[in-house]
C-alpha cells in the first residue's frame, strides 16, 4: 500500500518537485483539451487555496472534459451531477436508506463524497437544492439526520452555468456566488484551436476515454499538500495587503456598482495572488500577482447597476478600470 505522503511519482512532499508536477498539468491536460490554459491554472489555484470554481461558458467548450482531465492528471476521484429542476438535496448529499436485512437505516453517500465534484448547470436546479452544496463547500462536511460526515480532502466543487440561456433557470444568489473562490470564463476557441479540435476527432480522439488519449497522473495528493504548505509560507508585505484592501474598497465606491466586494472577497484575492506567486516561482507576492487574479476572484462578487448594464458596462470592465486607478505599491 502506498504511503499517503508519497505521490504517484515517488515524491515525498518536496515543494520544488510539487511545483514542477503541477506545472506539468498543462501539458498533460492539453492532450484532451485545446487552448484552455487559464482555466487549468485557475483550477490549480483553487485546489491550492481549498476553494471552489464557477465555470461559465456556452455549451460545447469542454467544461466537463476539462474537469475530468484534471482529475485524471492529478489521480483524484471525480463525479458529475447534472442539475435539473427536479433534483433533490438528498440526490447530492446522500440520504438514509432502510436496509430490510438488518432492519436499520444506513447512510448512502451521495456524489458530493468525491475529490472533484462537477456540478453541471447548477443554475437549472431550485435554490433548495443549490443550497445543499453550501455546507459541503463551506464546512467540508455533510450533515444528515444530525450526524456530520466529513468530505474527502482535497475537495473542490466545479460548477458550470450557461451565460446565454436563462429560461427555466434559477440564478445563484449573491451569498452563494460569494462562496466560490473563482469565476472562470471558458471562451470559444480560436480558429486554429478549433481546427486542432476537429483534427483530433477525425484521428479518433474519444473524449470519454481519457486513458486512450494518453493522459497519465503527473501529480498526486502529496504534491498538493506540499504545495499548500509552501503557499502558506509565501511572504505578503503590508503594502500588498493594503493594495488588496484599496482595490476591494474601490469597488464599494464605484458609481457603476450596487454591490462591491466584501471582506471575504478581499481575503480570497490575497489567497489567490499568493498561490499564483508560488506557482510562478516566487516566495513573495508582488502587485502583478494581485492584478493577474483580480478578475477571476472578484468578477462574481460585484453587482452592476441596471443603467450601467444597459450602457454595456461589464463587471470585468469596472474591475479593470479600478486596477488602472488604484495606486500600485512600489
Amino acid at each position: 500500500m502506498m504511503d499517503p505522503t508519497t505521490d504517484i511519482a515517488g515524491n515525498t512532499g518536496d515543494p520544488g518537485r510539487a511545483r514542477a508536477s503541477l506545472e506539468a498539468l498543462r501539458a498533460e491536460i492539453s492532450k484532451a483539451v485545446v487552448g484552455q490554459d487559464p482555466a487549468v491554472t485557475g483550477l490549480v489555484v483553487a485546489l491550492l487555496c481549498r476553494g471552489h470554481v464557477l465555470l461559465e461558458g456556452v455549451p460545447g467548450v469542454a467544461k466537463t472534459l476539462l474537469v475530468r482531465a484534471l482529475a485524471s492528471a492529478l489521480e483524484l476521484d471525480t463525479k458529475r451531477v447534472q442539475f435539473t429542476p427536479d433534483l433533490m438535496p438528498g440526490d447530492i448529499t446522500g440520504s438514509l436508506v432502510y436496509d430490510t436485512r438488518s432492519a436499520e437505516f444506513s447512510f448512502q453517500p451521495g456524489p458530493v463524497f468525491t475529490n472533484l465534484l462537477l456540478a453541471d448547470e447548477i443554475n437549472r436546479t431550485p435554490p433548495k437544492t443549490q443550497s445543499s452544496l453550501l455546507e459541503a463547500m463551506e464546512e467540508r462536511q455533510v450533515t444528515v439526520d444530525g450526524t456530520p460526515r466529513p468530505l474527502p480532502d482535497p475537495f473542490l466543487v466545479a460548477a458550470t452555468q450557461n451565460p446565454v440561456e436563462y429560461e427555466g433557470t434559477y440564478p445563484l444568489p449573491e451569498a452563494q456566488l460569494d462562496r466560490f473562490l473563482l469565476k472562470l470564463t471558458i471562451p470559444l476557441p480560436s480558429r486554429q484551436e478549433e481546427i486542432d479540435v476537429l483534427t483530433r476527432h477525425a484521428e479518433g480522439f474519444n473524449p470519454r476515454d481519457l486513458h486512450a488519449a494518453g493522459i497519465r497522473p503527473v501529480a498526486g495528493p502529496a504534491d498538493l499538500e506540499a504545495a499548500r504548505a509552501a503557499v502558506a509560507k509565501t511572504t505578503i508585505s503590508p503594502a500588498i495587503t493594503a493594495y488588496v484592501v484599496d482595490i476591494c474598497r474601490a469597488t464599494r465606491e464605484s458609481p457603476s456598482l450596487t454591490l462591491g466586494v466584501s471582506p471575504r472577497g478581499a481575503t480570497a484575492l490575497l489567497a489567490t495572488a499568493r498561490a499564483w506567486a508560488w506557482l510562478t516561482g516566487r516566495d513573495y507576492v508582488i502587485p502583478d500577482d494581485v492584478k493577474a487574479l483580480a478578475l477571476p476572484t472578484l468578477r462574481h462578487r460585484v453587482q452592476l447597476r441596471p443603467e450601467a448594464e444597459m450602457e454595456g458596462v461589464t463587471a470585468d470592465s469596472v474591475i479593470n478600470a479600478i486596477l488602472t486607478h488604484v495606486p500600485v505599491p512600489r
